[in-house]
């Protein structure tokens, strides 16, 4: 069995593909200091106590924070005695290769996020993931990631609001009964949830305007759900986007080796 790796800059998930489904998905807070030895203590614990019975031969990492792979490496090799692909590195091929300015590297989450997108909705797509930054990835006919766009994210934001305003108070991300807030919090509230609605459909239409041709719009990301009550610009809501891109490009791999 597969077990997949998407290590985000906030939480890092785990999930264990069966070559048909995922059989069970697990989430922990991504740190760099964590070791092999407790990863595996921790991953072994929610098998047994959700009674998941895998044996786990195969393994792909995405890593946005580099200084965790060497450690999930070592968890791989160790307990499950196989060597991972991870997505970025040059043994790790791509169905299609990024086309963008040369010498740049590209987010494997993004690469991860345009190979999944496209195989659900094939190509001409703007992928929009509510992480720790807000990014949109331009999906070309193809399925090559041809660039996009990176902006803050909701939570990060948030706490720069409240670190730069020392009357501010923490909040949680919500939709408004309406814009005009009459206390502080609501206040807050509709401008962070507004506001990046705002930001949301600005970009798309210019990137729209920039592609000169029909472009659908995929959301991924914790936050993609709420953010879609506001508007009706998503044509999908995809929550196991990037998953579903590990696992495709894994096969990928198996069949050109």
């Amino acid at each position: 069995m597969l077990l997949a790796i998407d290590c985000g800059n906030t939480n890092t998930v785990f999930s264990i593909w069966d070559g048909t489904q995922f059989l069970s998905t697990w989430r922990i807070a991504t740190d760099h200091t964590r070791t092999a030895d407790e990863y595996f203590v921790w991953l072994s614990s929610l098998m047994a106590m959700t009674g998941t019975k895998a044996q786990i031969t195969e393994a792909i990492i995405s890593s946005t924070v580099p200084r965790v792979v060497f450690n999930l490496r070592v968890l791989c090799d160790r307990y499950f005695g196989c060597r991972p692909l991870v997505v970025g590195k040059p043994e790790c091929r791509l169905p299609v290769a990024p086309r963008v300015d040369q010498g740049t590297t590209v987010g494997p989450d993004r690469l991860v996020n345009a190979a999944g997108a496209h195989d659900r909705h094939g190509g001409d797509l703007i992928v929009v993931d509510f992480g720790t930054a807000t990014t949109f990835d331009v999906v070309d006919t193809d399925g090559a990631y041809v660039g996009g766009v990176i902006a803050p994210g909701v939570n990060l934001s948030l706490e720069a609001l409240h670190m730069a305003a020392a009357a501010l108070p923490h909040i949680d991300v919500a939709k408004p009964a309406k814009a005009i807030g009459t206390n502080t919090v609501a206040c807050m509230q509709s401008g962070v949830y507004w506001g990046y609605i705002g930001l949301v459909e600005g970009i798309v239409r210019q990137v729209r305007r920039e592609r000169e041709r029909p472009t659908k719009v995929i959301a991924t990301g914790g936050l993609a759900s709420l953010f879609a009550q506001g508007t009706d610009l998503f044509h999908k809501i995809e929550d196991d986007l990037t998953m579903h891109g590990l696992v495709l490009i894994h096969e990928f791999n198996k069949e050109t080796a």
